[in-house]
């Protein structure tokens, strides 16, 4: 049963603004390790393989989180529950900054992880509440601004700030933008343009598992739940390396390397420029296609590179190809569950981060043991053959729903 405190109509732009800031911090939190790894690994002395723990660490820790926040979110308000994760999550950052091995690094990214699950996938259920779903696509493209730009800045921020004044000043930097956005989002939590909507009973966890496994056990949401694993491990976990990769192939500092790998968010801020020709132009089975094939040219561009300077176009490639892909499972996920969408978005989101934490730490002793390479390529292919699967799936899913209404 449903319970609606002062649902806004139509629905308040401002909320879904401070959402996509929050969002900012959250990405930027992920994807800040990347360029540290190297010299993370030099400060405790071991490889970057090894070092990649920090980000599965967060991966793994944001992943399993979902399931406890989705539910959270529906029973008592989305944006009150990202507002007191973030809270949390201002802690959890700053304090990585005292981390005196690698292994306490570990753990404080991993609170950190569990801190911020929260924040983007109860901002897509919060959008998916208050949007209809024929411009819900266009709307979470829109979103996920804040997110690309805080991919940018945490690669960008992550290699100059360590380059002079070292890595454990980036998470207090980071600390530093949680608390502001903690305190802004608490003071719009209080104004009416928020949407109170929330489950009226109250959590029941045998009711939540079977949210759960009922969504996975519906042909298409499982579809879903498959490809965003999928997605995560090849993806995430190919990106994962890339820093690495470009500092001991080429010997670039951390600032250059930083900027190299912002080419990703460029490669997403131009897809959500671009996106309602997209959309329009290829719908969500050609997104997803054409999206697979670029996120594979980019990796095959990496694992050939003999140029370092052209990384820059090969992380484009790769962010457009992403974020083509990523969008159309966002809205997909959007609409698991209309009744619980927050317990559904989770879901989601667990399976994507549970990927990343898999395929980070799969890919390590590829890396430390084969090369840069053979971990590339094998991203790519994966990618691409993954781009053509759900492609057709979604096609299939489109032409029976319009056989069933013409009948």
């Amino acid at each position: 049963m449903i319970a609606t405190g002062a649902t806004v109509e139509p629905y308040s732009v401002r909320p879904i603004v401070l959402l996509s800031m929050a969002s900012f911090c959250s990405m930027a939190t992920m994807r800040v390790a990347e360029p540290l790894l190297p010299e993370v690994a030099r400060e405790f002395a071991t490889t970057p393989g090894v070092a990649s723990i920090i980000a599965t660490a967060f991966a793994l820790a944001y992943g399993v989180c979902q399931v406890l926040y989705g539910p959270l979110g529906d029973r008592f308000g989305k944006v009150l529950v990202i507002t007191l994760a973030m809270c949390a999550a201002t802690v959890a950052v700053a304090a990585t900054a005292l981390a005196d091995s690698l292994s306490t690094l570990a753990w404080m990214r991993f609170a950190a992880g569990a801190a911020t699950a929260a924040v983007i996938p109860l901002s897509l259920a919060y959008i998916g509440d208050i949007a209809p779903y024929e411009g819900r696509q266009q709307i979470l493209a829109r979103y996920i601004t804040g997110a690309i730009l805080g991919l940018m800045f945490g690669q960008v921020a992550g290699g100059v700030i360590m380059e002079f004044l070292g890595w454990r000043n980036v998470f207090l930097v980071m600390g530093a933008l949680y608390a502001t956005m903690t305190i802004l989002l608490a003071v719009e939590l209080r104004s009416p343009r928020v949407d109170r909507r929330r489950l009226s009973t109250p959590i029941r966890p045998a009711q939540v598992l079977s949210n759960y496994f009922g969504a996975m056990r519906r042909p298409h949401p499982r579809k879903v739940l498959i490809a965003v694993f999928l997605e995560g491990a090849l993806l995430y976990g190919g990106l994962a390396y890339i820093g690495a990769f470009l500092h001991r192939d080429f010997g670039i500092d951390y600032a250059t390397v930083g900027l190299l790998l912002a080419g990703f968010g460029v490669g997403g801020l131009v897809y959500i420029l671009a996106s309602r020709a997209v959309i329009r132009r290829f719908g969500e089975s050609g997104m997803v296609r054409i999206g697979g094939l670029l996120v594979m040219l980019g990796f095959t561009a990496l694992a050939a590179l003999q140029d370092w300077r052209l990384s820059a176009v090969s992380n484009f490639v790769l962010g457009l190809g992403f974020f083509m892909f990523h969008n159309t499972l966002q809205t997909n996920a959007t609409q698991m569950s209309p009744d619980a969408r927050g317990s559904a978005v989770s879901l989601f989101a667990f399976c994507l981060f549970m990927g990343q934490a898999s395929g980070v730490a799969l890919l390590g002793p590829v890396v430390d043991g084969f090369g840069y390479t053979p971990a590339f390529v094998a991203c790519g292919l994966g990618m691409s053959a993954l781009g053509l699967w759900f492609g057709r799936r979604l096609r299939n899913r489109i032409d029976s729903i319009q056989c069933r209404h013409s009948n």
